[in-house]
């Protein structure tokens, strides 16, 4: 590998670490529980998951007892009608237990995506196509790179995207940055978390310089 790739790999990389941090700072302004996170999993597919899992309780209980496929004889043998129904009947929930977190998680996905402005579509195809090969692989990118929500402005309280660099109703600085080492901070930030510079009194002999 040649100095021009090295110095393309060396920027990409720190590209991608930067906007990793930039995306972590800014999800400091979220304040969501997860009860209220479950809350954007459908209704529909809940219900529908639910639906999904007592047919196929039925029915493999009704395959079970009628012998199909072990001689006429329930799975397993030598056991009567009842311990081979609840055998049945568990084997369907573990096999349940990993097969329904991937749907809901895809629902999640999916409304999560739309409300924080990214292409929901596109998200939610990319953790299906990845999933039987890769299980939690699409998952895990989208949690990883996935945008802050939008919130209130520090100032007025408008809503303001995460993109956003000044507030569009008062002109607050959304992502002041330290006036000594130029690393975006939080508005609440009394120093520096990368140099700790006092952010109180360095504001006082020079305004914060904006990180683009």
């Amino acid at each position: 590998m040649n100095g021009n790739e090295q110095g393309l790999g060396a920027g990409v990389s720190s590209a991608w670490n930067e906007r990793v941090r930039l995306i972590r700072l800014r999800r400091r302004k979220e304040h969501s529980r997860f009860r209220d996170e479950l809350k954007l999993i459908p209704r529909w597919l809940v219900v529908t998951v639910i639906a999904l899992f007592l047919i196929a309780e039925a029915t493999a209980l009704l395959i079970n007892l009628s012998g199909v496929g072990n001689n006429g004889h329930p799975w397993p043998d030598d056991v009567n009608a009842v311990v081979a129904s609840l055998a049945m009947a568990l084997v369907v929930a573990l096999v349940s237990c990993f097969i329904v977190p991937w749907i809901l998680l895809i629902g999640y996905v999916n409304r999560d995506a739309k409300r924080r402005g990214m292409n929901s579509t596109l998200w939610t195809l990319l953790c299906v196509i990845l999933m039987p090969a890769y299980l939690a692989l699409g998952f895990i990118i989208y949690f990883l790179v996935r945008e802050p929500l939008p919130y209130a402005c520090p100032k007025c309280a408008a809503t303001v995207g995460p993109r956003f660099n000044f507030c569009p109703s008062c002109k607050c600085d959304l992502h002041p940055s330290c006036p000594q080492c130029r690393r975006e901070i939080v508005e609440t930030d009394r120093f520096c978390p990368n140099c700790g510079c006092e952010l109180g009194a360095a504001a006082g002999t020079e305004p914060a310089v904006r990180n683009f």
